[in-house]
């Protein structure tokens, strides 16, 4: 297993400091404007342009009033659409962990080996799952950094919350992605309609504070339950774990896939829909 879960963890090295490092930058960036936000004398100046903005539009980013307030800061200007910045990884990864190498014919030569699925399959699993927490590791160390040159009075431990608020989403899509791959007959089919879902995952959590329409369906939305920079403030570990729980149910449920299934030689698959032959009745013309 550990052999590949290195050679899956080198294949990822190229995002995880691409994903890491561009974030992080990101992250220290956005903190030098927090002074702004949270200067009291400019906050009532803030709160009439924010009057203007139209409601669907800052429905996404939360209560604006939280803005002047470090967490809710963080939240607006980051962490919100951290999961669907952040998705991209977990879905395109997810989608291709087992079948990028189904499709291109070298899974049938690995399997040709003495090495078990189970092994393949964890080993792999493994392997995205550390490079997500390098990911979020590596953006956490650039808010650490520079916090302490700004006026926010965040420490450490809390400035990790929010990120395992964010690795519980990864790991729920990342692990809808895998069984998805299971059940798709290609790679793109697979990043596609695992894409819609976190989109429209989105689009209702944020939404449904202005429909109420939605507040029944938003119920079964993920990030519904995603809490962002405001786990600064005070982390919802069931929230956590039950992501968690249901990212492993996704996990598991594709192990047994991967475990049954048929392995391709090479190219996409199909749903094996079963064809019609016609047959042509010849007549005999004496």
């Amino acid at each position: 297993m550990w052999t590949v879960f290195r050679y899956s963890l080198t294949r990822l090295r190229g995002q995880i400091l691409g994903w890491g490092i561009g974030l992080a930058i990101l992250g220290g960036y956005l903190i030098n404007f927090a002074k702004t936000f949270i200067n009291v004398e400019q906050q009532e100046a803030l709160r009439e342009l924010f009057a203007i903005y139209p409601q669907e539009l800052i429905a996404f980013f939360g209560n604006m009033d939280d803005l002047f307030t470090p967490s809710g800061f963080l939240h607006i200007e980051f962490f919100s659409y951290m999961p669907l910045i952040l998705g991209i990884f977990a879905l395109l990864t997810g989608s291709g962990l087992l079948v990028g190498d189904e499709e291109s014919g070298v899974l049938d030569l690995v399997m040709a080996y003495p090495i078990s699925r189970t092994v393949y399959f964890w080993g792999r699993v493994l392997a995205f799952t550390l490079a997500a927490v390098l990911i979020l590791l590596i953006t956490w160390l650039g808010f650490i950094i520079v916090i302490p040159s700004t006026t926010m009075d965040i420490n450490p431990g809390a400035m990790a919350q929010p990120f395992l608020a964010l690795f519980s989403v990864l790991m729920l899509f990342g692990g809808l992605s895998i069984l998805l791959s299971m059940l798709l007959p290609s790679r793109r089919l697979t990043a596609m309609v695992s894409g819609l879902l976190l989109v429209a995952s989105f689009f209702i959590t944020g939404l449904s504070s202005l429909d109420e329409r939605l507040e029944t369906v938003s119920k079964f939305s993920p990030l519904n339950y995603y809490q962002g920079g405001n786990a600064i403030d005070a982390i919802n570990w069931e929230w956590i774990l039950g992501l968690l729980a249901f990212s492993l149910l996704f996990i598991l449920l594709a192990w047994l896939g991967f475990w049954r299934r048929d392995i391709r030689v090479g190219g996409e698959g199909g749903w094996g829909l079963p064809k019609l032959s016609l047959r042509r009745n010849e007549e005999t013309v004496v």
